[in-house]
């Protein structure tokens, strides 16, 4: 694994993100809101909603109304198909617009599959598509939401900033009104007016309460657009995990190609090497068995130790495709066995009932076998730990060691590679690691038991 502990990483002192420069403000975030740019956006969106959402309903009812009576006729059909490809281009607008204001990036839907030239095909692959009628549910649903939020956040952002800045206009009843400032309370016999300084200030103290908290409602009535957007304008569960599932399956592959190329380039480079070597030696060695007996006996002898180098190196390969030790007895046996191999001591735990299935049991241990191989190299560690243990239906693995830390997966390295072989399967990988250490790296995998072939 290329990944080192400790240095190469990128990660600045104090940032959550590599690379990155951490930004301090002297006013609280609370405080920050009203003014922070997006807290403007989000309002610019909630008042936004409501024009292009009266819009949107519109033209929904209307059409899908004026398709559903056509379809005693066969103008129906064309004008359904019209109306649900009007709302996806609506979606893809308001995809945009939240892209824009709110920050929310939200994949495509799926395309429409036309399987054949023509636009009855085309009309067909509009209706069959699950898109387009989301894409009209979010039309009608919209409308309802965009007033609600539009009436709740206009009177809040307005009373807010109106009583805030009381203070500032309160002369505009006496000089134009003829009253003495904002009318509280009043009935026949009595008024009370908000107009000497303790009350203005009150005043101006509510509005900053109702200024402060505004973002915060803003925010919370933009969640439910971000739900809106994101559950009926982007694609579909079932298409997300077909594309997941692709991408899982091209890492499959991919590391499945780089297994074969180094097994190839061990055999290649190592084994095959010697024995080619071997082979030739012993010629020699023939060569000279009546003529230089002595030399013969000492190539054969030289010969006999390239058997053996040759062997271990096979071994070693064999190990590295699949150990015995793992199919005879378990993870148990074979994590403890490259426990022995790493260059500090490790304590090994496996609180296992049953066995996993042989697929997540290789990967189990090829995932402790890379993590305990980083350690060796890199964590200049003086001890770790490797525990393995089963909870509901998936299988937890975790390795730590006291090294410097500062590992990342973000850097496209070794960890990075480790994180995505795991989720092929639907495994994960969390690492821990500040600088300085310890580094405690988690892994989980779906448990399957060892029946399932």
């Amino acid at each position: 694994m290329a990944t080192e502990y400790g240095q190469g990483y990128g990660l600045d002192s104090g940032s959550g993100f590599p690379g990155s420069t951490e930004r301090r403000h002297r006013l609280p975030a609370a405080l920050r809101a009203p003014v922070e740019g997006r807290t403007w956006r989000e309002l610019a969106h909630v008042l936004l909603s409501l024009p292009i959402s009266i819009l949107l309903f519109t033209y929904a009812v209307t059409m899908v109304s004026l398709g559903a009576g056509l379809l005693v006729t066969f103008l129906g059909i064309p004008v359904l198909a019209a109306a649900l490809a009007g709302c996806r281009g609506f979606g893809a607008m308001e995809r945009t617009r939240a892209r824009a204001l709110l920050g929310l990036e939200v994949d495509e839907p799926e395309p429409l599959r036309v399987r054949k030239a023509g636009a009855l095909a085309w009309m067909g692959a509009v209706l069959k598509s699950g898109a387009s009628w989301r894409a009209l549910l979010y039309a009608v649903l919209q409308l309802p939401w965009a007033v609600f939020s539009f009436v709740v956040a206009v009177n809040v952002w307005v009373l807010g900033w109106a009583l805030l800045t009381y203070p500032l206009w309160f002369w505009v009843f006496p000089m134009y009104a003829g009253q003495d400032g904002v009318q509280l309370y009043g009935d026949e016999a009595y008024r009370i007016y908000l107009d000497n300084p303790f009350e203005i200030t009150v005043t101006a103290l509510v509005g900053l309460l109702f200024t402060i908290a505004t973002p915060w409602i803003v925010r919370a009535l933009t969640m439910v657009d971000r739900l809106l957007v994101h559950g009926l304008l982007g694609p579909s569960r079932l298409v997300s995990r077909v594309v997941e599932l692709e991408s899982d399956r091209g890492v499959v592959v991919d590391t499945a190609a780089a297994d074969l190329r180094r097994i190839e380039r061990d055999l290649h480079d190592g084994a095959q090497a010697r024995l080619v070597a071997l082979a030739m030696d012993l010629g020699l060695t023939k060569e000279k068995l009546h003529e230089d007996p002595e030399t013969a006996a000492r190539m054969v002898d030289e010969a006999h130790g390239e058997v053996k180098t040759a062997l271990q190196e096979l071994r070693d390969l064999a190990r590295g495709i699949h150990p015995a030790v793992l199919t005879d007895r378990g993870l148990d046996a074979a994590l403890s066995s490259v426990a022995s191999r790493c260059t500090v001591p490790v304590r090994v735990e496996v609180d296992l009932a049953e066995r996993p299935a042989p697929a997540i049991e290789g990967i189990a241990y090829f995932t402790v076998s890379e993590l305990l191989q980083n350690v060796s190299k890199h964590a200049r560690a003086t001890w770790a730990g490797v525990e393995v243990w089963r909870t509901e239906n998936r299988l937890m693995l975790q390795v730590v060691d006291n090294g410097v830390g500062g590992a990342d997966t973000a850097q496209g390295s070794g960890l990075a590679g480790l994180a995505e072989r795991l989720d092929a399967v639907d495994g994960i990988l969390v690492v821990d690691s500040p600088a300085g250490g310890p580094t405690r790296v988690t892994a989980e995998l779906p448990w399957r038991g060892a029946h399932v072939r």
